[in-house]
């Protein structure tokens, strides 16, 4: 009897970080009996996949494979650094991180090196999150967020963002978030660039959260992931750069997406010692460091040829232009990313609910995406793209993607 109660409760555990739908595990499905859902024939086009962005396209930072192997020759001095990084090269990106973010990061104490921003979230939530804890969940936002606290055990509670509105109505319910607060929520986690919308939350809107946070000693994790890829005329403002500053902050950022490192697993988190060496704690346990030979690699982020970001920058806001004509010319309500590289299309009413469609897309159009409901539980008609394709291939397969609307629509 016991021991069955204990499988099911570690089942439930478990169960909170499905993975079926995640980037990259698509392929696990089984579409043979599609066959008999399908309508039309399938459609020719190069196989795109949406749910994570093509490295081959764009290609990782110049010489980063260099200074791995400059990593891998240092030997066992590299691959065997402190669980938080090594000294050296925490030294140099927390002076990175610092200018950046507009306030000083110190190396020795608020600085963590992690296998991945993801790495890094299940950090900071493990370090903040107990049996119990209520914690502010953004939806839509980052699909990890909501599993992890569940995982540990955390208590969801849902904040809204608005985003399919004009610029200057869109954004995070202000009011939900204060209530969270007040119905005793200790901790926040957000993604600015949004994902999967591209939203960037306003000063106003940074400013009114470090306040709220701080009024009712709230912990905030804040993922910065998309922070350096912002378009044209678009303005940032880093959370740890507010006057006002939450008692706890933790900032998460890394060189995956905007620099195509994510085949290094390279992440950083920095803000409040206590929660950092907490985080240094877990990862002792279950990474013991990130890879070492790989950290080197950190040499190269901020530390680009000059006029590398820039271009890379143009490149994906020209996708996404492009991308965002075709889906509004289909009358596909999008929102204009204002960074990153994600686009979250509305669909309209289709003769199938939204996994079947995603299932369909990859089986007829070749086309594999993520949908709406990874981001937000009640979302059934939105899939999330991400973008930083091969330009060409993209286009032509968002024009797959609208006839595949128009082929299941009611």
């Amino acid at each position: 009897m016991i021991a069955n109660l204990k499988t099911t409760v570690l089942d439930e555990k478990f169960k909170a970080l499905e993975a079926e739908n995640a980037p990259g595990q698509e392929v696990r499905q089984d579409l043979s009996l599609l066959d008999n859902v399908m309508k039309g024939k399938k459609l020719d086009g190069i196989p795109v996949d949406f749910s994570h962005g093509n490295v081959d396209a764009f290609p990782p930072t110049p010489n980063s494979e260099n200074y791995w192997l400059n990593g891998f020759k240092q030997g066992g001095a590299q691959a065997y650094t402190e669980y938080r990084g090594a000294f050296d090269i925490r030294k140099t990106l927390a002076k990175h991180l610092g200018d950046f973010t507009k306030k000083p990061v110190l190396a020795d104490s608020e600085l963590i090196l992690t296998p991945g921003t993801q790495g890094a979230l299940f950090l900071a939530l493990g370090a903040t999150v107990a049996t119990g804890t209520k914690v502010a969940v953004v939806e839509p936002d980052y699909f990890a967020n909501r599993k992890l606290v569940k995982f540990f055990g955390g208590e969801v509670v849902p904040v809204t963002l608005r985003y399919l509105e004009s610029p200057s109505k869109s954004g995070l319910d202000l009011n939900e978030l204060e209530m969270a607060f007040k119905n005793d929520t200790k901790v926040l986690v957000f993604s600015t660039p949004n994902n999967p919308t591209g939203l960037v939350y306003s000063k106003e809107v940074i400013d009114k959260i470090a306040v709220l946070a701080n009024n009712y000693k709230v912990t905030v994790i804040v993922d910065q992931l998309y922070s350096r890829m912002l378009y044209s005329g678009e303005t940032y403002t880093h959370l740890r750069s507010c006057k006002v500053q939450p008692e706890n902050l933790i900032t998460i950022m890394g060189p995956s997406k905007t620099e195509s490192l994510s085949g290094y697993r390279l992440g950083a988190a920095f803000g409040t010692s206590s929660i950092i060496d907490r985080m240094e704690r877990l990862q002792a346990i279950v990474s013991l460091r990130a890879a070492g030979y790989n950290q080197a690699v950190f040499k190269t982020w901020f530390n680009e040829p000059d006029g590398w970001l820039e271009d890379r920058i143009n490149q994906h806001e020209a996708i996404r232009d492009e991308l965002l004509k075709i889906f509004r010319d289909a009358n596909l309500q999008t929102a204009t990313p204002q960074a990153g590289s994600y686009l979250f299309p509305k669909l309209p009413a289709l003769s199938v609910d939204l996994n079947m469609f995603v299932r369909l897309l990859r089986y007829q159009a070749h086309i594999t995406v993520t949908p709406a409901s990874e981001f937000a539980p009640h979302l059934n008609d939105s899939i999330r793209l991400n973008f930083s394709q091969d330009h060409d291939a993209a286009v032509e397969a968002a024009k797959r993607i609208v006839k595949m609307v128009e082929i299941y629509s009611l």
